[in-house]
Parts: structure tokens; sequence; C-alpha cells
């Protein structure tokens, strides 16, 4: 891919994420993410096809971000106690470092009545099910070795993801409720204690 090519996409990828932030698909327009990154309309059309195909493009970055950081976590060197607390970890780096990303992810928007749109957002909430997969397969393990009482892991698994989702989000608070860096690290570090303990014989 030649350079300015390159440029141009990044261009769109970046003017895209922020003009339909927390937005619906139905309510913003090819020409409001042209006009943001100084392009021809055309220019999506060349690169991404259509509307539907730019945002599962801003999807598939955010997609593969998460899955960046919850490959370091799920390493064969790790027992599955340490792997679930690497996760939580992880996904605190991934919130810090991408929290457009996160949000996207975490807190989708409504797609909307566009068709496209609701196809999209079925098959990013397939993809997260499949990140979300390697947590219950950790847990699973720890059950199938013993080490870990005989639950059900992917509930367990969403407990955990719904606590953490819910933890973040103190960072986005305006008020005396917002909690900084440190304190979300100790909070979800004490979550996975709770439900550790709560699993072990």
């Amino acid at each position: 891919m030649d350079v300015r090519k390159k440029r141009t996409i990044e261009a769109l990828l970046r003017a895209a994420e922020e003009t339909f932030r927390g937005r619906t698909m139905d309510s913003w327009t090819l020409e409001e993410v042209a006009d943001r990154a100084g392009v021809a309309v055309g220019s999506i059309y060349n690169h991404f096809g259509s509307k539907a195909g730019l945002l599962a493009a801003v999807v598939e970055r955010a997609l593969e971000a998460d899955r960046e950081f919850m490959n370091l976590a799920f390493t064969p060197d790790r027992t599955p106690a340490e792997q679930v607390y690497a996760a939580a970890e992880q996904y605190l780096q991934f919130y810090l470092e991408y929290p457009e990303y996160f949000r996207m992810l975490a807190s989708p928007a409504d797609p909307g009545q566009y068709p496209a749109g609701r196809e999209l957002a079925e098959r990013m909430a397939c993809q997260i099910k499949q990140q979300n997969d390697r947590l219950v397969g950790a847990i699973q393990v720890g059950i199938d070795a013993g080490i870990a009482r005989p639950v059900d892991a992917e509930k367990v698994a969403v407990a955990l993801l719904a606590a953490w989702n819910g933890i973040i989000s103190l960072n986005w608070r305006p008020d005396s409720l917002r909690r900084d860096e440190p304190e979300l690290r100790k909070l979800l570090e004490a979550v996975v204690d709770v439900i550790a303990h709560g699993l072990l014989k």
C-alpha cells in the first residue's frame, strides 16, 4: 500500500471514530466523515465500499486492539487463576490506551434502523463473545483440574466482565464517585479476589 493511500485510510478511520462517537448509524453521514478527514466522499467508497464498510473497519480496529491485549493475558505459562488476574489487568490497559475503542465495545451505541448497522452490531457481539470465551475457558480449566468448584464457567465469566465494565466506567464520572487509574486497578483486583476465593474449594 502506498504512503498516500495509507494516510487517507488512516485519516478516514480517525474521522469516522470522532464523527459517530456515541451516535446511531443512521444519525451520521459520510459527508460528515469526509469533511472531517478533508477528503472527497468518493474516497470513502473507494477504500471501504459503503457506510457499513467504514463502520466495520473501525469496529475491527477496536476488536483487534482488544485481542492484542487479551493475548498478553491468556498465555500458556500462566495458571488459570493467573490468566484471570492478567485478563483484568489487560482489560484495564486496553481502556487506558484506547478509551474510545473500549466504549465502543463495552457500551455500543444503538445501531439504529439501518439493516447494515444491526448486522454489524450482531457481528461485533459474536466476535466479542469469542474473546470472552477465552475467560470462560480459563475458568473451566480450573474447574476440570479440581482447583475450583464445579460452577457455570460462562456465568462466572459474564459476571466478571460485567463487574470490570462497571468499575472501569467509574473513570468516566464527572463527580466525586470518579476513580483514577490506581483505584481502578485495586477495584479490579478486589473483584477477581472475591470471585476467585469463592470458586476455590
